[in-house]
């Protein structure tokens, strides 16, 4: 009798592939026969569950996008349930920033990947919908904490902070994330996570009520 799969595990086993081979050579290796002999599958397996190449590419977008962004998601309800001003609201801070840093292992890898799709959308349009997706579900998060952090007040003139400077000054925070990831990518020896931690405590420093609360 043939052994029974489940589809969910093995398209999982196969996204895990891919993250591997990008995370390791990047995402010009992941082809289907790259991608199938790093999964210890046929071709026509890994084609069973996804038609084409792009298809597979596009799926395990999504797949590192809602793991990223879940990893947001629960760190920021978590933050939810603290008060501003508070230590514990300070490393809830600290800790929902972290989620887009590679940290650790897993958060490298998934950094790894998440940077290599994004960049990739530029030129590939099957990807720009989960390159749009990521970016609009990232900003949201950080829209909504600068506005917090900032308590709407403009630091310079003491008034209420315009939409204009709290667009400016998420745009300031995703930069500071998207820099520090890159640079803990490429020099990891450097830029350690204590070295993360370190910028985005100077970064944050600079933002209205939350520089007056330490």
């Amino acid at each position: 009798m043939p052994k029974f799969v489940d589809a969910a595990i093995r398209r999982q086993e196969v996204v895990e592939a891919v993250f591997r081979i990008v995370a390791a050579d990047g995402l010009e290796r992941a082809s289907l026969r790259e991608v199938a002999d790093e999964a210890e599958l046929a071709v026509g397996s890994v084609r069973h569950y996804f038609a084409s190449s792009d298809e597979l590419l596009a799926h395990s977008f999504g797949v590192v996008v809602d793991r990223v962004v879940g990893r947001l998601a629960s760190a920021d309800e978590r933050l939810a349930g603290t008060r501003p001003g508070t230590p514990e609201h300070h490393q809830g801070v600290l800790t929902l920033l972290g989620e887009f840093l590679p940290l650790d292992e897993e958060r490298a890898v998934d950094a790894c990947v998440w940077m290599a799709f994004k960049n990739a959308a530029r030129t590939k349009p099957f990807l720009a919908r989960e390159a749009d997706r990521s970016h609009r579900a990232v900003a949201a998060i950080v829209g909504r904490l600068v506005m917090e952090l900032s308590s709407a007040v403009d630091t310079e003139t003491g008034a209420p902070m315009d939409q204009q400077r709290l667009v400016t000054e998420a745009e300031r925070l995703l930069a500071t994330l998207d820099g520090l990831t890159m640079h803990a990518l490429l020099q990891p020896e450097w830029m350690t996570a204590q070295m993360c931690s370190d910028v985005l405590e100077s970064h944050l420093t600079g933002l209205g009520s939350y520089a007056g609360s330490h």
